[in-house]
């Protein structure tokens, strides 16, 4: 829709709502940093409905004394108690050309402004259509006499000129509404920051605003009190709330170490923790930013759209002019003629047709945010309706991610007694970021608290396999069997006592229970095999019924032995699983899936390995309790860390698909049927006219229609997880 108080947005419909200005240093912008202005959303729509809603009612005023000044003319009829110099075509030109200049001047502009381009859009049907009315009323204002003389009737269109701006001008502010509605998630995300936070400074506890503190600082949060920033706590502990931002309503227990996000609420306790982001680092910052971002790009459903409607609109002026050119040569009266072509323009205009995927997206990518799902674009929401294929990452996504040590097996042969093979095992993998290396430090922490850490040369971590360092002067691996086996330690002189066998027995039987083994290895002689064991998520079983129920051929991918991966699968209901694949190899399979061409293909990850297997998918979908660099390469961050994410994010996809649909068929439904009854082809039979002010009424209730029908998607709800079978 036009803007009215803004020349830069001339279009007869629009879905941005813009963007705010920054002030002065700071970031104010809603898709800035989180210290921006809340209210700064609102005011910008009540600026844009308060123009809209000053000019429908001057519109309105100056339309309903026309419609009264036309009476006569329309009923043919004399009105007493109407005096004659009101009802004279002087006074209609009068309050027409006020309706036209006065509300009328964006759509006018944006017509211009098309021409300029040698272009032709939904300003041009509304503009040309109003003026033609306005211009073919002229005559019968200026010359009546002359027309009658010629034997033709002094007719006035201004009412109808008017009328039709009118009804233009009312969807454009329905439509602005609705606008608002859809940016309620954006407006209630930016509310969650409070403005100020209390900042431990030196012995001082002082009140800031937000926007005024940096990474480092020590922030003070209180019982009932909203985390302001992202940061670490330090000391204190509380049970948080982040139901708003992730959709989890359980509280989650944070304590010194655990990570907070602004926008959270605390429950009870207080705590400390120092800020590791701020302004638009911030988790609610780029959550704001996704979401905006998701809201005004465009889809290939809505590309398509804009190429029907450029050729569309040019395709309806030359039949609104053939109309014209028809019915004169039939009937040879010029204004009946002309009534015949302002028709076919009102009615044709495709206002509809601009809102029909914008409206329902921007609905979609808030209700998204709602309920934890952060689309990046608008393609990425349209895209995961038509998945085929999902692929699971196993650890972090089917699996808690938070694997523990369950089994240590020495081995025959081993030369070390234990407290020295752990301080060896804790000082290599204390150096380590693998889950399965912390998992083996805590172990080693909680079975051997005393062990002094002793000092680690030539780290190095080798993905997929394992690590190698030197411990004084020791030449230590950890990893892998299967890595072991195919590159042995040069130096090696294992001796012939079973050592190999009973290795590959016992590796067998813990990845039957579905754990991960790790050997240790010390001067190429195998000392003990750790099983590490990474439980399912608790509804990882459900999660993958509904996507098999969805149509979707579920994919387990990782790097873990095939024993272990087909132990977890089996847990879980998958049948597919591609095991022992490298980080480096995990995009590739992508790829492979993808050229098989059996659909599109998405892939749901968290850590780094993870990433470019990510963005290689049609889709990609992150756990938002992963990595930063895994989140920034996937189309949907899923903030919840939950499997159900998944499924929520692909019937979103899949319902606003369909609404789109439905749309377009509203969209087009009112133009393909009433083009034709506009031009004139039922009249020679039925004596059916088209009055151009009903043109402009169902030109109004096309748009109002795609509106409201996008509107049912903020009644959305993800549905409940069914049992696993």
């Amino acid at each position: 829709m036009a803007f009215p108080d803004s020349a830069a947005q001339p279009t007869c419909c629009s879905t941005g709502t813009g963007d705010a200005a920054t002030d002065g240093g700071h970031d104010t912008s809603p898709s800035g940093a989180a210290s921006a202005d809340a209210s700064a959303i609102d005011r910008e729509l009540a600026r844009e409905l308060s123009g809209l809603r000053r000019q429908l009612r001057r519109a309105v005023l100056l339309t309903a004394l026309l419609v009264l000044a036309s009476l006569p003319h329309m009923l043919g009829l004399h009105l007493s108690w109407l005096p004659g110099w009101f009802t004279g075509a002087w006074s209609q030109l009068i309050l027409a050309t006020l309706v036209l200049a006065g509300s009328g001047g964006p759509i006018f502009h944006g017509a211009w402004q098309a021409f300029l381009r040698h272009r032709a859009d939904m300003n041009t049907l509304v503009a040309t259509g109003v003026g033609i009315a306005w211009l073919a009323s002229l005559p019968a204002t200026v010359a009546p006499g002359w027309l009658r003389a010629q034997g033709l009737p002094a007719d006035l269109y201004f009412e109808t000129a008017a009328v039709i701006l009118t009804l233009v001008l009312l969807g454009q502010f329905l439509e602005a509404r609705a606008r608002g509605q859809t940016s309620e998630a954006i407006r209630r995300l930016l509310q969650l920051q409070p403005p100020t936070a209390r900042v431990q400074r030196g012995e001082v506890v002082v009140e800031l605003p937000v926007s005024q503190i940096g990474r480092g600082e020590l922030v003070l949060v209180r019982p009932g009190e909203t985390v302001p920033l992202d940061g670490d706590v330090v000391e204190g502990g509380s049970w948080v709330e982040e139901a708003l931002l992730t959709g989890e309503a359980t509280p989650v227990r944070k304590q010194p170490g655990d990570a907070v996000v602004g926008g959270s609420l605390n429950r009870s306790g207080s705590f400390a923790f120092r800020v590791t982001r701020v302004g638009g680092d911030t988790l609610l910052a780029q959550i704001v930013e996704l979401v905006r971002q998701a809201q005004s790009s465009r889809t290939r459903v809505q590309r398509l759209a804009d190429q029907v409607t450029a050729w569309f609109v040019p395709a309806v002026i030359a039949i609104a002019i053939g109309s014209f050119v028809a019915w004169f040569l039939v009937s040879g009266n010029a204004l009946l003629s002309t009534l015949f072509l302002v028709s076919v323009l009102v009615i044709a205009c495709p206002c509809a047709l601009g809102l029909a995927t914008p409206t329902s997206i921007m609905v979609a990518s808030g209700k998204g945010a709602d309920n934890g799902l952060i689309f990046r674009s608008a393609e990425a929401l349209e895209t995961a309706a038509g998945l085929r294929t999902l692929v699971l990452d196993k650890t972090g996504t089917l699996t808690r991610g938070r694997p523990e040590v369950t089994d240590v097996q020495r081995l025959g042969g081993g030369l070390l007694d234990a407290a020295s093979l752990f301080a060896i095992v804790a000082a290599v993998e204390e150096r380590s970021e693998h889950p399965l290396a912390e998992a083996v430090v805590t172990y080693v922490r909680q079975q051997h608290p005393d062990l002094a850490m002793l000092p680690v040369e030539d780290f190095e971590a080798v993905a997929g396999r394992g690590v190698r360092a030197r411990v004084q002067g020791r030449q230590v691996r950890i990893g892998t069997p299967r890595w072991l086996a195919e590159e042995p330690a040069p130096d090696t002189a294992r001796a012939e006592d079973g050592t190999s066998s009973d290795l590959a027995r016992l590796a067998a039987e813990l990845e039957a229970r579905a754990c991960s083994t790790v050997v240790v290895e010390v001067n190429g002689r195998p000392e003990a095999l750790l099983g590490i064991a990474d439980p399912p998520r608790q509804e990882a079983a459900a999660a993958v019924a509904a996507l098999r129920r969805l149509g979707l051929a579920v994919v387990m991918l990782t790097g873990d032995a095939r024993r272990t991966a087909e132990a977890i699968a089996a847990q879980v209901g998958i049948e597919r699983v591609i095991a022992e694949v490298k980080p480096a190899d995990k995009a590739a399979l992508i790829r492979e899936l993808q050229e098989r061409r059996d659909g599109l293909v998405g892939m749901v990850g968290d850590g780094i390995n993870d990433a470019p297997a990510l963005a290689q998918a049609d889709v990609g979908f992150a756990i938002g309790t992963g990595t930063d660099v895994a989140i920034a390469a996937s189309d949907v961050t899923l903030l919840a860390a939950r499997l159900a994410g998944v499924v929520a994010a692909i019937e979103l996809s899949r319902a606003t698909l369909a609404n789109i649909r439905q749309n377009l068929v509203f969209a087009f439904a009112y133009n393909v049927a009433g083009i034709p009854i506009a031009a004139g082809l039922l009249f020679p039979f039925t004596g059916w006219l088209l009055n151009p002010m009903l043109a402009g009424a169902a030109m109004a209730f096309s748009s109002l229609s795609v509106v409201s029908n996008a509107l049912r998607l903020r009644r959305f709800q993800p549905r409940p997880l069914p049992a696993a079978r």
